[in-house]
């Protein structure tokens, strides 16, 4: 899909989502991974909630997106990561 044919438009705040099994480090992981892509992740952009038996964790970060192909790398290089199990 283009640009041109996206439903977004750039640039704009989009919330990026990245589930794990539940570790110190987990939200650590997440923002370190979407800071290779995003120049400036504000205070108060990362937000995090424990599934009900506390196995997993769910970190959002809320972040300025320029492009459709930025948000296409955040979202390869949170699948590669072996400790993320799901990014949405």
């Amino acid at each position: 899909m283009s640009e041109t044919e996206s439903l977004l438009e750039f640039p704009c705040q989009f919330p990026i989502k990245a589930m794990g099994k539940s570790r110190d480090d987990f939200d650590a992981i997440v923002v370190e991974i979407i800071r290779r892509h995003v120049a400036d992740i504000r205070e108060g952009a990362v937000t995090t909630k424990p599934s009900k038996a506390g196995n997993y964790l769910s970190v959002t970060v809320v972040i300025e997106a320029h492009s459709r192909e930025q948000l296409d790398a955040i979202y390869m290089g949170l699948t590669a990561c072996p400790d993320v199990l799901m990014a949405l």
